[in-house]
């Protein structure tokens, strides 16, 4: 059988399997036992994280033949056709390559044709905010008012670019960034079901690398489990180090080291953990970020009683800030992030990256 990736292979199949979106998985769950099925729905987030799994297990769930409390079966004919992209009534389309009128136009002759072997036939539509206006304004009255059969689920990561009419016509869901921790569970389970030797920390790394990105977070794992593999098709145990010197990150032992000199005006020691860093090729731009992040870090921990509740961090990581946020007061932690954040994009611009930071 030919590779299959990990993002792939580990694609959710029930709404159980979902992770960080338990709050959209509930809501159409609920929706299929209670038969409330609206004609249409907007599924909104950044890449990655979901949307487009989300409206096939819905699909799914739609014309399983034997749903148990509104979760597909994956067993029957119409589970099993969706899951391998055959099924002739659930129709997938990308947005971005049929942007023009004439796909909107063919979509409406389609849908009053009845589904094949189906309850509904299920029109999925990635990406719409690609979709012309015209395009757009042919579909409309048939997205308000499709025939009983039809479904449409539309996903987008710039709603902001779809039409306000279109959008009063859909059920709304917005998925949201998945935390770095149910991530790093995620690919710990992952590597233990394919044998991948891999260390927890190394798995912290992929997941903040990740961006909040479960798709992402997949690839950068196959990623791993390819450049340090072996010709035998295994690998030796993937360290922290690896992971770091794969993504540019910087390991939080030496960046506890920088930021404790940035609070205490070490200059000399800022300059000397700089040049280490950029000595040793890492990515500069991804050290300003860190940087950001690891001052909010110290100043959540200085104001917030319980601040793993808004940060999405290891408690391990959390314990460094909340030393480290001893050290200053958090009016002087408040003055480098204002002064740092309006710099941001001008090292973006920079010719020596070093020199400006």
């Amino acid at each position: 059988m030919a590779y299959q990736v990990i993002a792939r292979k580990w694609r959710p199949q029930k709404f159980s399997d979902m992770v960080g979106q338990e709050h959209i998985a509930q809501t159409l769950r609920n929706a299929i036992m209670t038969g409330r099925i609206a004609q249409a729905y907007l599924f909104v987030g950044p890449r990655g994280i979901g949307k487009t799994t989300s409206a096939r297990i819905f699909a799914k769930a739609l014309n399983c033949k034997h749903p148990v409390n509104g979760e597909p079966c994956c067993e029957c004919d119409s589970c099993v056709s969706i899951a391998n992209e055959s099924s002739v009534d659930v129709i997938e389309i990308d947005a971005a390559t049929h942007t023009q009128v004439e796909k909107a136009r063919e979509i409406c002759e389609e849908v009053l044709h009845l589904p094949i072997a189906s309850k509904y036939k299920i029109y999925i539509i990635d990406e719409v905010h690609m979709l012309s206006k015209s395009a757009w304004n042919a579909l409309l009255k048939t997205i308000e008012e499709p025939p009983e059969h039809a479904k449409f689920i539309f996903a987008t990561t710039e709603v902001n670019k779809v039409l306000p009419t279109v959008i009063s016509r859909c059920q709304r869901f917005d998925l949201k960034r998945i935390p770095t921790n149910l991530i790093a569970e995620r690919l710990a389970l992952i590597a233990r079901t394919e044998g991948v030797q891999i260390s927890s920390s190394a798995i912290d790394v992929i997941a903040r690398a990740a961006d909040g990105g479960m798709r992402d977070a997949q690839s950068l794992l196959d990623q791993m489990i390819s450049f340090f593999g072996t010709a035998d098709g295994k690998n030796s145990s993937i360290s922290e180090a690896q992971a770091l010197s794969l993504f540019g990150l910087t390991a939080p032992a030496e960046m506890s080291g920088l930021i404790q000199a940035i609070l205490c005006n070490d200059r000399p020691a800022v300059i000397t953990a700089i040049h280490k860093f950029a000595s040793a090729g890492k990515n500069l731009e991804l050290l300003f970020d860190e940087i950001l992040g690891w001052l909010r870090g110290i100043m959540m921990c200085s104001l917030l009683p319980n601040p793993e509740t808004v940060l999405e961090e290891s408690p391990e990581k959390i314990s460094i800030y909340a030393e480290l946020a001893k050290l200053v007061r958090p009016d002087s932690v408040q003055r480098l992030l204002e002064q740092l954040s309006s710099t941001g994009f001008l090292l973006r611009e920079a010719i020596n990256k070093q020199i400006f930071i």
